[in-house]
């Protein structure tokens, strides 16, 4: 069996990763990249589609081996096992929710307690009294995660009955259930409506006070700077800047990445006024352009923009613009044919 071994250089954090590198052939989808994350700490990492958010992710918690580079948990690195990644303390959600449709809530939470109990096969057959007192202690665990995560009234409910904002709260409690040190989530507010958004935001803001330390993906740029304390931003699988809230969104760097308007070195009057123009374009009518015979027409909204348009393909609304509340204009990464990388 492998098991994790020591590492001396922790500096106190709960995770670090050092150089981390992701090829798959001749394909680099995450270059050297690091990472810390501190105790009570909520961070952020954001980026266009394709900037290698979630392999970044698969390589921390075991699901891929990188190329290069370590990942540390609390001084330990961390195996490439991913059950054994889960039971040194660290947890994740997915892009794509993945729970189990046909068990009911309370089954799901109780199945991320199976690397918190000490009962073997020929306890589990034999159902001693050490078997049953371990039961109800995970019974009652999991219902306090339900309680927590306001799900406790929906404990019989087959998982593939919720609603969709619930699910992702399901996912989180049984992710929650592994008694985690550092809970990874990605995209938690994928296809929410704002109410759910902010119902969300709470419940990670209550996950760190209880002591567990949150790395979360997202493309709600609001979600994001409301919530982190730190930000950390992927392009092209390569770390370009981290910082506060403040900070990244006021880097012209970021804003060039989120356009998708090339950047290199500091900008003059023409790269100044080639993400001016791509910013103008993102944000302009588009009542005058050509649609489709069977299109719904659009209607000018107050400001004297489309309503019912999108950003251009293949961008997204640059930090800092005012996009509607608990919404992204970044492209969709929830696809159903398989996360983006």
């Amino acid at each position: 069996m492998t098991t994790p071994t020591t590492v001396t250089k922790s500096n106190g954090a709960v995770l670090e990763a050092a150089g981390v590198t992701m090829r798959f052939g001749g394909l680099t989808a995450v270059r050297a990249v690091d990472l810390t994350v501190a105790p009570g700490e909520i961070v952020g990492l954001i980026g266009p589609n394709g900037a290698g958010k979630t392999t970044f992710f698969n390589c921390l918690t075991g699901l891929y081996t990188p190329t290069e580079g370590t990942v540390s948990y609390k001084g330990t690195r961390l195996s490439h096992k991913p059950h054994l990644v889960t039971q040194t303390g660290v947890a994740r959600t997915f892009q794509n929710i993945r729970l189990f449709a046909n068990m009911t809530v309370l089954e799901n939470v109780l199945v991320g307690r199976h690397t918190r109990t000490k009962e073997g096969l020929w306890s589990a057959l034999l159902r001693g009294p050490g078997f049953k007192k371990a039961e109800r202690g995970s019974e009652a665990r999991a219902m306090e995660l339900l309680e927590f995560t306001g799900l406790a009234a929906k404990r019989d409910h087959l998982a593939r009955n919720l609603p969709y904002g619930e699910q992702r709260k399901l996912e989180i409690a049984r992710a929650l259930a592994s008694e985690p040190g550092l809970l990874l989530l990605d995209e938690p507010t994928a296809g929410m409506n704002p109410q759910e958004t902010r119902a969300t935001q709470n419940l990670v803001l209550a996950i760190r006070d209880q002591g567990t330390a949150v790395l979360v993906i997202e493309h709600d740029m609001r979600f994001i700077f409301n919530l982190c304390d730190r930000v950390a931003v992927l392009v092209q699988g390569e770390k370009l800047i981290e910082g506060t809230a403040e900070v990244v969104q006021a880097d012209e760097r970021v804003i060039a990445a989120y356009l998708g308007t090339p950047f290199e070195g500091a900008p003059g009057d023409e790269e100044a006024a080639e993400v001016d123009a791509a910013e103008a374009h993102a944000t302009a009518p588009r009542s005058a352009a050509p649609q489709p015979a069977d299109a719904a027409p659009t209607e000018p909204a107050a400001d004297g923009t489309a309503s019912g348009t999108s950003a251009a393909p293949g961008t997204s609304a640059p930090p800092g613009t005012n996009s509607a509340p608990g919404t992204s204009t970044a492209p969709d990464e929830n696809a159903p044919n398989g996360d983006a990388r």
